[in-house]
């Protein structure tokens, strides 16, 4: 799952980034509001992290702009401010969750995860198909009684092809939600995890096929 983080806080920004990537999940970040008008238009991100003391623009005014795009993407609004009032304008601007600073890092990842899986339909964190356990909070997966080990990539593909099973997930969208924004992808790189995880899913009940021309499809079998 891919994620944009609108923070100016250099530092902050650094260490959200680490800790997302960390957790599995491909992260950009842009440090002002017409950057994030800008990159929403062009990349699909699974959720927002938008502060609100943005040195260009009001972070509220970026999230109407947003939402008058209509960008569907969950947003998730984390600022200083921290009155009953500052929360109530934001959710009603269309903001899906609010978080004040100062912030345990652990929280705002699982608000984020959860907002993801509320936005995909699931928001159950554990998936069964085939022998196949997901654990989207935790990360861990297993094969039966198995723990499978899943680099930080290989799940993200799972991941997304999970979430829409059955479903053909065009191979543009399967690229945005693996790899960072400013990662230098080789042509065959998502063919390689694809390749990584078909064999590590051998005897699991559950197949990853290419749809020529179009993407990739993760059914039972």
């Amino acid at each position: 799952m891919r994620l944009l983080i609108v923070e100016d806080d250099a530092a902050l920004a650094r260490g959200l980034l680490k800790a997302f990537r960390g957790d599995g999940l491909a992260a950009d970040h842009v440090s002002n509001g017409q950057e994030a008008l800008d990159i929403v238009r062009m990349e699909p991100y699974s959720a927002i992290i938008l502060d609100l003391g943005l040195p260009d623009m009001d972070g509220l005014t970026v999230l109407k702009r947003m939402r008058s795009m209509h960008v569907t993407t969950p947003i998730l609004i984390l600022t200083a401010r921290d009155a009953t009032s500052d929360r109530v304008n934001g959710l009603d601007h269309g903001a899906d969750d609010y978080l004040s600073k100062p912030f345990a890092v652990e929280e705002l990842e699982a608000r984020v995860r959860a907002l993801i899986r509320r936005a995909n339909g699931t928001p159950d964190p554990v998936v069964t198909l085939g022998l196949l356990t997901l654990d989207r909070a935790s990360g861990a997966a297993y094969l039966g009684d198995q723990m499978l080990e899943l680099t930080r990539r290989e799940r993200s593909v799972l991941e997304t092809l999970i979430a829409r099973v059955g479903t053909v997930v065009p191979k543009a969208r399967l690229t945005a939600d693996v790899f960072d924004y400013d990662d230098a992808v080789s042509p065959n790189a998502l063919e390689v995890y694809i390749g990584r995880l078909r064999r590590k899913l051998e005897g699991s009940g559950l197949e990853i096929l290419t749809v020529r021309g179009l993407g990739y499809v993760l059914r039972q079998t």
